[in-house]
């Protein structure tokens, strides 16, 4: 494919996955006092009790112009699908470009950890309150781009450096992982310079980039023990195939085996899209670690 098809093709499934109208949960609480700080809910619509409880981490670079209003669409699909999903929003980069820089701030350092770290901790008790049909026993996380990565770390606090404020003492108890076009390898996706530098402007240049990457970098933080499955677009041009490629090589490099569903013919964004074919693949992926 020309690189003007794949930019149109590209461009087409965004307009798509983006095009759905946001999708109101049943029910939003806090886990702390910022007003990003907050937890979607959205329960199963056949009504179930029971329900796997699915998290869904939103992508967008970890800037501040993409929350998780734009996966509403994508967890209403899912409970559709019978889950009882919980939608994590947490801080990100701001507006405008950082010094030197031509776009807007990646991330925070380390607020966007510490939220992560904070809902995924809070989400026991909060579901319990907020949508007690679920099931947390149960529990599948998954992300989409750089919420791939968010759900990949979140998975592998058990695994984080020692002296880590992320650490947790024991593996976190999830079914597993369905990653979808995870940014899963920082030295790839630098390589590539994935989302026009996100992940500098998340972590910092030099020294800081080199010592904080090993506190969050999913490639470096093998094995985690938990089942991990990374939904890719073959035709993905925003996070290309390679650099899940590199990600699932470093867990076999680390003993541990992660699971590739290559999608031919899709690119970044069906996988979140309820109209694309993609996304019903995604929900059967969940689907086989939550039953």
């Amino acid at each position: 494919m020309s690189d003007s098809a794949a930019r149109e093709r590209d461009a087409a499934e965004a307009e798509s996955a983006f095009g759905h109208p946001a999708v109101a949960p049943d029910r939003t609480a806090a886990y702390g006092s910022h007003p990003d700080q907050v937890i979607d809910f959205f329960a199963p619509r056949d009504g179930r009790d029971g329900a796997p409880l699915v998290v869904v981490l939103h992508g967008g670079a970890y800037r501040a112009p993409y929350d998780r209003q734009h996966v509403s669409p994508f967890a209403d699909f899912l409970a559709r699908r019978g889950f009882a999903v919980a939608s994590v929003e947490y801080r990100r980069g701001g507006g405008i470009p950082r010094q030197g820089g031509d776009g807007p701030v990646a991330g925070r350092w380390p607020e966007t950890f510490d939220d992560v770290a904070a809902a995924m901790d809070a989400l026991p008790a909060l579901t319990a309150r907020e949508l007690p049909q679920a099931d947390v026993r149960r529990t599948v996380v998954t992300g989409h781009s750089a919420g791939g990565h968010l759900a990949l770390w979140a998975a592998a606090r058990h695994v984080l450096p020692d002296g880590s404020p992320w650490r947790l003492p024991v593996s976190p108890p999830y079914r597993g992982v369905v990653a979808l076009a995870p940014i899963a390898d920082f030295a790839s996706a630098v390589e590539l310079d994935i989302c026009s530098g996100a992940l500098h402007q998340l972590l910092g240049d030099g020294e800081d980039f080199e010592t904080r990457s090993a506190h969050v970098d999913p490639a470096l933080l093998l094995p985690t023990g938990i089942a991990t499955t990374v939904v890719q677009g073959v035709e993905d041009t925003t996070v290309p195939a390679a650099v899940s490629d590199a990600f699932v090589d470093a867990a076999a490099k680390a003993g541990e085996v992660v699971g590739l569903t290559l999608l031919d013919g899709v690119g970044h964004f069906p996988l979140i899209d309820p109209a694309a074919d993609a996304c019903a693949v995604v929900a059967e992926e969940i689907a086989q670690l939550a039953w």
